[in-house]
């Protein structure tokens, strides 16, 4: 076990994680505008698009690339450097650093190293999109961008037919009107919230039936980045389907929930619920597995 006490050793190396604007360069914040010009060097996902930021704000700190395709090697460098002290601010092309964007496995090896890891509120897609879709806020479902591929699609969305919950997805104007047609046909036509542009000039929402939806855009070209907020299950649809489970473990019924990226406590909860189990009784079935 490890406590990181984030500011108890300020002259200590540190990662800090920075969301930067995602359209509006206004929403920055002051303490992201601090960070970045005071730490010792800013690994960003496109160093040409974050120059832009820091031109913008005139920012001189060291600018060095970290991304999908070099994570290893930039990631262990980095590492190195904050190890001698330095402090490190993390940035992505556009809002929160490691949701869906680079970053996670930057955070994992400072944590290996009891590096303090850092992170700063800011700009995010996700959150504004849902208040502002009229759907229920209470519990939510993120899940990022679906597989580019329809056949891996329909796997994914199948394993969240049951999830009654307000959905959230990421798509790409290119591949969203084969995205919300793979939604119709594994999930139905539910109601939904369409996000793009968010915080830009030409931000819009079309709130609608999936259908209605994919109406749209027959006659209008997507364009611009998608945010999209499915409503989740109805409890009438989830008890007309088939009870899916039947012939798993409890183990495995877990083992379902987690690779879905349920956390192991959400999954023993959610087959509780499904098999109308007390909680300790499927925790103690399934720690006693392992």
């Amino acid at each position: 076990m490890w406590i990181q006490k984030s500011f108890h050793n300020e002259e200590a190396g540190a990662l800090y994680l920075v969301p930067t604007p995602i359209g509006n360069l206004e929403d920055i914040t002051y303490r992201a505008l601090q960070v970045l010009k005071t730490v010792d060097i800013i690994a960003a996902e496109d160093t040409r698009q974050t120059k832009k930021l820091c031109n913008h704000f005139e920012i001189t700190t060291k600018l060095v690339s970290y991304h999908d395709h070099n994570k290893q090697s930039s990631g262990s460098r980095l590492v190195e450097e904050i190890q001698t002290g330095k402090k490190v601010a993390l940035v992505s092309d556009a809002g929160m650093p490691a949701i869906s964007d680079p970053g996670y496995e930057l955070v994992v090896s400072c944590i290996q190293e009891n590096i303090p890891v850092i992170p700063l509120p800011g700009a995010n897609a996700a959150l504004p999109a849902l208040v502002a879709s009229g759907f229920p806020t209470e519990n939510f479902y993120f899940y990022g961008f679906l597989n580019r591929q329809k056949k891996d699609k329909k796997k994914q969305l199948d394993t969240l037919k049951n999830i009654q919950c307000p959905i959230i997805f990421y798509e790409s104007p290119h591949r969203l009107k084969e995205t919300l047609q793979t939604i119709l046909e594994q999930l139905g036509d539910r109601k939904i919230s369409v996000c793009r542009e968010l915080t830009k000039k030409f931000e819009e929402f079309i709130r609608g039936h999936v259908s209605e939806v994919i109406d749209h855009y027959t006659k209008e070209d997507p364009r611009g980045e998608y945010c999209l907020i499915l409503e989740g299950a109805a409890d009438e649809a989830i008890v007309n389907d088939d009870i899916w489970w039947t012939d798993l473990t409890i183990e495995q019924h877990i083992e379902h929930y987690i690779a879905i990226q349920l956390s192991s406590k959400e999954a023993i909860k959610q087959v509780a619920k499904d098999r109308n189990l007390q909680k300790r009784e499927v925790y103690q079935v399934y720690h006693n597995e392992k």
